[in-house]
């Protein structure tokens, strides 16, 4: 007969952050091949329907209908890309208007900083030469990071095919791991997983539309030149949560004193990206976003600063679905069941005060004022309903 060895709590806690600190040191050290593996395992899941589809429907062979679904999910990012090209191609053209806006916001920014902090404009470009000494060094990293793009644009469709051409394959690998009593938990954690990544992205997608339309609107109403290109900019940086939209609206703000020599349009740069952010905050995301992945904000701003700070950009974007992840593996497996809990976010999403009803975005429920969150959980049957209901009929 075996026996269970119980592990005293700060033994558990000690390895817990050991095998944290490995699996982060693994995953920086490997993320050359680990950011591009993610990527399209997320996209091959994304598109595994329209692969299934293709193979069952139109009946083409498993093969083609795998590699078909890979070039239209190219040709989609081909297009974004050559509309991004040709609205880029009206920058250009106007580049020696952009280059004099340009320099009259300098002149003009250098004579407020010598009225307000007397230093003159030879004493300002001398600050920002010793500021900038090290850009050779950013430059050599940013092409660098370049050829990473690139080279990653190359990799993830490939890796993407193979992976939906040989799903069953990796299915059946996993079902040999586990014995047969653990096989039903598995086939629910990956359908859970299919799922809840299928609906986020799609619903990303959406948000991302939706968030490009309604910028587009608002920068032409206000009269910002590019208005089409900034608000695809500003859908596209909003894919990653809280903080895309803040580097968005920095981009838009440069990119309008750029166009003109009118530095109120500023100010109208800034309501367009209240409103717009106020409605995908309070509309958008808790219908098409927060309802696939239920994770609080808390866990999403965390684990998209070490994402980013790990891979860059790609794990920021990363970050929220392989969250996801763990949280449908934390939800079924009995010992990880707390993690899932601290990572999931069960506040009310409404309260109630005089009749009116309002999105909550604190902590407050006033039912944790009267309830012990340690007191046992009343779990109410049929019988003790009933005997309950005679007892308060016979008082």
């Amino acid at each position: 007969m075996k026996e269970t060895i119980t592990l005293p709590f700060y033994v558990k806690f000690s390895l817990l952050l050991i095998s944290l600190v490995i699996i982060f040191a693994a995953i920086y050290l490997g993320q050359d091949v680990l950011v591009p593996l993610l990527l399209a395992l997320l996209f091959a899941i994304l598109l595994e329907p329209i692969a299934k589809f293709l193979n069952r429907k139109v009946k083409l062979p498993h093969v083609i209908a795998a590699l078909l679904t890979v070039f239209l999910f190219i040709a989609f990012f081909a297009a974004i890309i050559l509309f991004l090209s040709w609205q880029v191609s009206d920058v250009v053209e106007d580049f020696a208007m952009i280059k004099k806006n340009l320099y009259l916001h300098i002149d003009n920014l250098q004579n407020l900083v010598y009225q307000h902090f007397n230093l003159n404009k030879q004493e300002q470009k001398k600050m920002l030469d010793d500021a900038t000494e090290g850009s050779t060094k950013m430059v050599g990293t940013t092409l660098l990071s370049v050829t990473d793009t690139i080279f990653n644009a190359i990799l993830v469709p490939i890796l993407t095919f193979l992976i939906i051409l040989y799903k069953n394959h990796f299915i059946k690998f996993l079902c040999k791991l586990f014995s047969d009593e653990h096989k039903e938990k598995l086939r629910e954690i990956l359908s859970q997983i299919k799922v809840s990544i299928q609906s986020y992205i799609v619903g990303l997608m959406i948000q991302m539309v939706t968030v490009s339309t309604l910028t587009s609107i608002g920068y032409s109403i206000i009269g910002v030149k590019y208005a089409i290109l900034l608000g695809v900019i500003t859908g596209l940086l909003n894919l990653i949560p809280y903080i895309g939209i803040l580097m968005a609206a920095l981009l838009s703000m440069a990119a309008t004193l750029s166009g003109t020599p009118d530095v109120t349009i500023i100010f109208g740069v800034i309501a367009v990206n209240i409103v717009v952010q106020f409605i995908d905050n309070n509309i958008l995301v808790p219908l098409i976003v927060s309802s696939k992945v239920e994770m609080n904000a808390l866990a999403s701003i965390i684990g998209i600063i070490i994402g980013g700070s790990l891979a860059g950009f790609s794990g920021m974007f990363l970050a929220i679905p392989i969250l996801a992840i763990c949280k449908v593996i934390f939800d079924r497996v009995e010992s990880l069941e707390p993690w899932g809990y601290l990572l999931g976010d069960d506040l009310p999403k409404k309260f109630k005060w005089k009749k009116m009803h309002f999105s909550s975005f604190d902590g407050y429920n006033a039912e944790s004022e009267t309830t012990d969150p340690m007191a046992p959980k009343v779990v109410y049957t049929e019988t003790n309903g009933d005997s309950d209901s005679k007892k308060q009929n016979e008082d």
